[in-house]
């Protein structure tokens, strides 16, 4: 998915961009677009409070109830969540987010990292999109905007930053210090930094990325016309025509003479208000500055061409780097004489005004006096004042299940995820799992060239027989040739079905009981190195028998993925996680056909979620196998190796000389993952949690294990594309009498296995708990990283 977020900065065009935004919600939802509701109806405001410095209080922010940083904490929270389940329900491959304040309000880098944060979790695909005007007519419309929300500085604000070596810390030098109590905002009262434009790129693009903004032109006669949407769809790439905008006539610009009225009014209240004395509802101020218009000729934008002119050769190098910006609608307007302040006209005093305002403004004083008592009053009976939180919001709840199991650890990791860019979703990708369920053709036949053994598996198995040969099946019909399978300590039929299945040809079985070193699994790939099967292969994957590669292009062949990574040598398959799906008897039905719920796809943590596996060309770039990754890069091959994560995208800087897991840079499942059914049903896991791993064999598998395993959120069918083709090629085999037989035997001692773990209390307890375990997946992840995850 990807995130266009319109920043603004001038308000008024944005507010006509969101509203023919919110008119069009259903004609874009059809285009695979969202047009947010959770943040803000129109202007996504929420998200604005929701990043904006602690101490950098806003008008917005007090007036709504959210100057202290608890409550601010949890409304970003509460955006977070409430953005992430609207994406969940609408599934869209684009996501706008549209809030002026960003671009003319948020001052530091420190703002713009935290809503880089708030959103990395639903996509790090995030564009940001300003339009620009020349900046004398912005200023224009933004110091109207500004007086009507309080300012009592001039013009000569930002004209005497102009000289200043950097206009933009000079601009932001000017604002006070908040104060709601006295009226003080910094984004009333200071000058309009943002004005340098070039500096606005930079700043955005040191946090989000240079490639990641774009700057467009402000087409005003366009945007108010029927053709509004054109300007939308060029902004947001938009690509389905989604019908014509209603026309609007655009506002008046306000008479220079009353604008020069309403700055004076609020100096003189906003001297009333340093005092303490009285109260001044938002609301009633605006009231009065409307009260007093006058009419009359506006500002004109060229008697402020020495703000135009400061500009101007940064102007001409953003035309040159951004195609949305027109040097046309870029130019000033023709310069005027120097701008001055307006005659407010008839002999206005602003202090005659406040004194005929007083006795309103003392009436509102002691009505904002006696609800604050009622509130009061109320506080102290133990009810909760309803007024106290315009915007009331709800601190992260825990499931049912989670509150009974969660230990202090996961409840405190539980509430830090709200917020966290590490917090878990299935938002990566484009890829509509439900759409991908038509059965993939049968896979042709392709004869290797002499001495050759083409693309291999290696892995390492033990009290495995009910699974083999589906897992076999599979790997054939997907484009593997053959199988190099090591197996130690086997009792349920394991050696006896890789015997029979290597008198037939289809894999080469090794017995591996004398195994020494740490693990009888890297002794079983050392030795592998040595055999003609290894030597002589074209592709090498090592996986386990629980492992399915996920082949998502084409016709799900690894010929159809090679084809689209021609370039590669190296392939990290992120695992997919895939959970129990409710699944507890162990039976004979195929894996990938009973378990399809799994892992979110974006899940940085536990570190386990987004280990890989290796497939590899055979090249001698790498001296070893190892369990994840080929290992020990030889002498002078680093320029031949080039590793692909799952999307076919370039990770080689990360991976080419260690490391078993993607990050948030190199992740990607696009075109092929790894399937995990590390737990298979819940029988079948205790069984796996009696005989222990193949990899370390000192390490239990208790609880801690099923609690990282056992994703059961998101459901992910794409592999059943491939039933069909299995199932041929597992009728084949199970037609030889001799699989057959051995493959009921398998399957009956693990059942008797069960029933005897069953009959054992730990074991039984263990099962007890685990199917029981009902968590979210960011509980999940909570519960996880309180717990040591190697045991």
């Amino acid at each position: 998915m990807r995130i266009y977020l319109h920043i603004g900065p001038d308000g008024a065009s944005s507010d006509r961009m969101q509203r023919v935004l919110d008119a069009k919600r259903d004609q874009l939802a059809r285009t695979g677009t969202l047009y947010a509701r959770s943040p803000g109806a129109r202007n996504h405001t929420r998200l604005f409070m929701a990043v904006t410095d602690p101490g950098n209080v806003d008008s917005l922010r007090f007036n709504r109830g959210f100057i202290a940083p608890e409550k601010q904490a949890r409304l970003r929270r509460d955006v977070g969540e409430k953005l992430a389940a609207e994406i969940d329900r609408a599934a869209p491959e684009t996501l706008i987010l549209s809030a002026h304040q960003l671009g003319s309000a948020l001052v530091s880098r420190a703002e713009l990292e935290r809503l880089r944060a708030l959103l990395l979790p639903l996509s790090d695909d995030i564009r940001v999109v300003a339009h620009l005007d020349d900046p004398a007519r912005l200023l224009v419309r933004r110091y109207a905007a500004q007086l009507a929300e309080g300012r009592a500085h001039d013009l000569s604000l930002e004209l005497g930053c102009l000289d200043a070596p950097g206009y933009w810390d000079a601009a932001l030098a000017t604002r006070p210090v908040p104060d709601p109590a006295a009226g003080q905002f910094g984004e009333v009262q200071g000058a309009c930094f943002w004005l340098d434009y070039a500096r606005l790129e930079r700043e955005w693009a040191a946090v989000f990325g240079a490639e990641a903004v774009q700057l467009h032109s402000l087409d005003l006669p366009q945007l108010y016309e029927a053709r509004a949407t054109d300007a939308l769809a060029a902004a947001f790439d938009i690509k389905v025509n989604f019908g014509k905008a209603e026309p609007e006539t655009p506002p008046p610009a306000p008479s220079a003479a009353w604008q020069s009225r309403c700055r004076r009014f609020n100096d003189v209240v906003l001297r009333l208000l340093a005092r303490g004395e009285v109260i001044l509802p938002r609301q009633l101020w605006r009231k009065f500055l409307t009260e007093i218009k006058v009419p009359g000729a506006p500002i004109a934008p060229g008697s402020l061409s020495a703000v135009s002119q400061r500009f101007a050769e940064d102007i001409a190098a953003l035309c040159a780097r951004h195609d949305g910006l027109d040097p046309h609608a870029m130019a000033p307007d023709p310069a005027e004489a120097p701008w001055e302040e307006a005659d407010p006209t008839r002999g206005f005093r602003a202090t005659q005004y406040l004194m005929a305002f007083r006795w309103r403004i003392n009436q509102a004083t002691k009505e904002e006096l006696a609800n604050k008592a009622a509130d009061l009053a109320r506080l102290g009976a133990g009810t909760t004042p309803a007024a106290a939180d315009p915007e009331p919001e709800a601190a992260p709840v825990l499931s049912a299940g989670a509150r009974a199991v969660l230990p202090p650890d996961a409840r405190e990791n539980f509430i830090k995820l709200q917020s966290s860019p590490f917090a878990p979703h299935n938002r990566l990708g484009r890829v509509n799992e439900e759409e991908l369920a038509a059965a993939y053709a049968p896979r042709r036949e392709r004869a290797l060239p002499p001495g050759r053994s083409g693309n291999v598996i290696v892995g390492c198995m033990k009290n495995e027989a009910p699974y083999i040969l589906e897992w076999v099946a599979y790997h054939r019909a997907v484009g593997f040739d053959t199988f190099l399978i090591y197996t130690n300590g086997c009792e349920d039929g394991t050696t006896e079905i890789l015997d029979r299945l290597q008198e037939l040809g289809v894999l080469q079985h090794r017995n591996n009981d004398n195994w020494s070193g740490n693990s009888p699994q890297q002794h079983a790939l050392d030795s592998a190195l040595r055999e003609e099967v290894i030597v002589k292969a074209d592709w090498i994957a090592h996986i386990d028998v629980d492992e399915f590669i996920n082949i998502r292009c084409g016709n799900g062949t690894l010929e159809d993925f090679f084809d689209r990574v021609p370039e590669a040598t190296n392939v990290a398959m992120t695992w997919r996680l895939f959970g129990h799906n409710g699944v507890t008897e162990l039976s004979d039905a195929l894996v990938i056909e009973q378990f399809d719920t799994c892992a979110p796809k974006f899940c940085p943590k536990p570190h386990t979620v987004w280990g890989f596996k290796t497939m590899f060309r055979n090249i001698g770039a790498y001296a070893k196998i190892s369990c994840h990754r080929p290992n020990k890069l030889a002498d002078g091959q680093a320029d031949r190796v080039r590793w692909v994560n799952g999307s076919g995208r370039d990770m080689t800087d990360e991976a080419i000389k260690n490391g078993w897991r993607n990050s948030k840079k190199s992740i990607g499942y696009d075109l092929i993952q790894l399937n995990h059914y590390a737990l298979r049903s819940a029988e079948s896991f205790l069984i796996k949690r009696q005989r222990g791993r193949a990899l370390h064999v000192d390490r239990n598998i208790g609880l801690n294990y099923w609690i990282r395993m056992d994703w059961s959120v998101h459901r992910d069918i794409t592999i059943k594309r491939n039933l069909p083709r299995v199932r041929a090629e597992y009728d084949r085999l199970r037609a030889d009498p001799v699989l057959a037989a051995w493959h009921e035997k398998g399957l009956a001692w693990h059942r008797a296995k069960a029933d005897e773990l069953h009959g054992m209390p730990e074991f039984e307890e263990l099962y007890r708990q685990a199917v029981a375990l009902e968590l979210t997946e960011t509980e999940r992840v909570a519960y996880a990283l309180a717990l040591d995850m190697e045991n």
